[in-house]
């Protein structure tokens, strides 16, 4: 199978007249500057899909139900958990697979090829573990090989509610593990993911207020070669508890005591030091940001702009899933710095306009951050090709700024060759969103 594209972006240069053939969900071979086939279906914009390295996908079913008037005091992340603890428990393993198929449908929709999936709701209502213990972990490979996102299934280990190993609340029940039960849940979550393509498992510490650091370093040594990623810093009442309890900054404490390096990604990250920044880009680790989530819960706002001085990496997430959108995360993350430092194109690199810096940095940190194929769209890299249609003048650089910061949208995705959103609709919504929507009808009844 050919896909002739008008202009695409191959290996990080522009080229104009690309035919890419496609053969066993792999890119067979590239012609550039060539017309198109009799048989090729004919496109604008060719782009290598992008990584989504956080989400949260159960939270797709939160979206636009926690915006309602604050009864008393003070609404912000601490009181949104609430909202969310109401809602896990009572999740089947069959309402996880519907809303995730729904989340990760959009997320393809929205040019995302990849989902890091942080996932840390494991047991029966009760706190029990089922009797697979990676039922809830199935029923998220499950989703994924219905929409046809590449997995990078990230299992969290939770065991303490606060930090210095309090014991853990009973809200929290679903998501409680010892260092034994979670191995034995690490091993059916890599066999629920065996089936997929390119899928990866890594591993999930939740944050440094729910390990302990003997757990920390024994969840290392469970993962000797995945992922390892780790909620930090998110939120200013969690830096505090952890100055309290060690006398040092969340982000600082991390770097200083656990083996971190490029297998790492630290998400949020928000409440940061210039000397944690300094320390995350030496140790090549990748800070997970998700702008939209970040925004909606008033969590703060990463330094962004002195992280790419020291030549930081980072990706990007969609977390909560409270608004799925690829181009809407890179946007509001660089007007996020321009509001801060009250100057324009924050996150621009010399000789690349800020569209196509944000983008091959949320490329580059992404695939590093999920275990990825870095390679982008080159031959025998997978078939995971983004084709964009651009509503206005533009061309090489200035098609990212168009998408980005005016209009674009995403027409046709494929990922590992398989076509999976035409005219910028999933080709299972129409079921895939029936089904959703019986099971918020049953959750908000």
């Amino acid at each position: 199978m050919a896909h002739w594209f008008s202009s695409g972006l191959l290996s990080g240069e522009w080229h104009g007249d690309v035919r890419i053939t496609v053969e066993g969900g792999t890119i067979a071979r590239i012609d550039i500057g060539v017309p198109p086939g009799a048989d090729d279906d004919r496109h604008a914009i060719a782009l290598p899909g992008l990584p989504n390295v956080h989400s949260h996908a159960f939270q797709r079913a939160m979206a636009g139900l926690t915006e309602g008037p604050v009864a008393a005091g003070r609404d912000d992340f601490w009181s949104w958990r609430e909202l969310m603890y109401a809602l896990v428990a009572v999740l089947t393993p069959e309402d996880i697979e519907a809303i995730a198929a729904m989340a990760f449908a959009e997320m393809l929709e929205a040019g995302f090829t990849r989902v890091g999936e942080f996932h840390y709701l494991h047991h029966d209502t009760n706190g029990a573990p089922y009797a697979d213990p990676a039922q809830m972990a199935r029923a998220v490979a499950a989703a994924a090989g219905e929409t046809g996102i590449a997995l990078t299934l990230l299992p969290v280990f939770y065991a303490h509610s606060g930090f210095g190993g309090m014991p853990p609340l009973a809200e929290q029940r679903r998501f409680v593990s010892d260092l034994e039960g979670f191995a034995r849940l690490l091993e059916g979550a890599r066999a629920a993911v065996a089936d997929l393509a390119d899928g990866v498992v890594g591993v999930a510490p939740h944050s440094l207020r729910a390990v302990t650091p003997g757990e920390l370093q024994s969840l290392s040594e469970l993962a000797p070669a995945g992922p390892i990623h780790i909620h930090i810093a998110e939120q200013i009442p969690e830096v505090e508890a952890c100055l309290a309890w060690s006398g040092t900054r969340p982000v600082r404490w991390l770097m200083d005591h656990a083996p971190v390096d490029e297998r790492w990604c630290l998400i949020h990250a928000t409440h940061v030091k210039s000397d944690e920044l300094a320390a995350i880009s030496s140790a090549r680790a990748v800070v997970g940001l998700c702008p939209i989530t970040e925004a909606n819960l008033g969590d703060g706002l990463f330094p962004a702009g002195d992280f790419l001085e020291t030549g930081g990496r980072w990706g990007i997430g969609s977390d909560s899933n409270v608004r799925i959108d690829a181009a809407e995360e890179l946007r509001l993350l660089e007007y996020g710095q321009r509001l801060f430092g009250v100057r324009r194109n924050v996150l621009s690199s010399e000789g690349h306009s800020t569209g196509r810096t944000l983008f091959e940095q949320a490329f580059r940190g992404g695939t590093q951050a999920l275990g990825a194929d870095p390679s982008g769209l080159t031959v025998g890299a997978p078939a995971d090709i983004v084709a964009l249609a651009v509503d206005g003048p533009a061309e090489r650089d200035g098609v990212l700024d168009h998408w980005i910061f005016a209009r674009g949208s995403v027409q046709t995705v494929w990922r590992g060759g398989r076509k999976v959103v035409e005219q910028g609709r999933h080709v299972s919504r129409d079921a895939i969103a029936a089904r959703y929507r019986r099971v918020m009808e049953r959750l908000v009844a």
